[in-house]
């Protein structure tokens, strides 16, 4: 499978124009044979606005802005995940990561579990227990949100269950680059899978974000890495990578399940 990953600024509270981003980038994406596309955290309204403005545009998983990327995956035949904030059916709001395939179908949508800080708990409720494996072309691919990936607990559950790819669309920010550098290649190399870390670049409101998205292999070996600036990553994934960096490093098999 070939992947791209956009990292780019945030354009907060502009759904219409980040979906016509969306639409170019999944554009430039399937140009060049990409399979799927993985944007940051929140891509459609931007991460650092607020409750009220999260009020305001937060959407049901299949509400018009999901539509809107359904066709934008149908016309250019590219699965895409893209972050975006959640209205749930019984009114609480969620900071939301959905995968859509080439073909328009909704596989998963996952709810972050790990709020980060007053910034995240202001304004969303937590996900439930609910971790799910889904296949794409025919991988088995797992997704986490950004402060999820920080807990090791959460790639070796997706692990266990068989994932062999780990999205991560993310909003990290300075001064937290460690996790950029040192813990994303540690997750996908104690878990032997692929591992990809969609992050912003550039600043929003006080924040300014550390860039640094990767697309990891199962080896932790970088595959593509970028700076600080707007561009979109390609990487060539092959599942005989997972099976054998499983077989030379059996931490799943070994794991003594029952001491934990």
């Amino acid at each position: 499978m070939r992947i791209a990953l956009f990292q780019g600024t945030p354009k907060p509270l502009d759904v219409p124009g980040n979906l016509e981003r969306l639409q170019h980038q999944a554009q430039q994406a399937a140009a060049q044979g990409a399979q799927l596309l993985v944007c940051p955290e929140m891509f459609l309204s931007g991460y650092n606005i607020g409750l009220d403005q999260v009020e305001r545009l937060a959407e049901a998983e299949d509400g018009p802005s999901a539509m809107s990327v359904v066709e934008i995956a149908q016309a250019h035949r590219i699965a895409i995940v893209y972050g975006y904030p959640e209205r749930a059916e019984d009114g609480s709001i969620h900071n939301s990561v959905q995968l859509i395939d080439a073909h328009g179908r909704s596989l998963c949508n996952y709810r972050k579990t790990h709020l980060f800080g007053e910034l995240d708990r202001s304004m969303f409720s937590p996900g439930a227990d609910h971790f799910p494996v889904v296949e794409l072309d025919g991988w088995k691919v797992g997704l986490l949100i950004c402060y999820d990936i920080e807990f090791p607990e959460n790639a070796r559950r997706l692990a266990l269950n068989g994932a062999e790819l780990i999205l991560v669309p993310t909003a990290n920010m300075a001064p937290y680059d460690f996790v950029c550098q040192v813990t994303v290649r540690s997750r996908a190399q104690e878990n032997q899978c692929y591992l990809v870390y969609a992050n912003y670049c550039g600043s929003e409101g006080e924040i300014r974000y550390c860039g640094q998205s990767s697309i990891v292999g199962p080896d932790g070996d970088v595959l593509a890495m970028g700076g600080d600036e707007e561009g979109l990553l390609l990487a060539d994934l092959q599942r005989e990578r997972v099976l054998k960096g499983r077989e030379a490093f059996p931490y799943l098999a070994d794991l003594r399940r029952d001491l934990h």
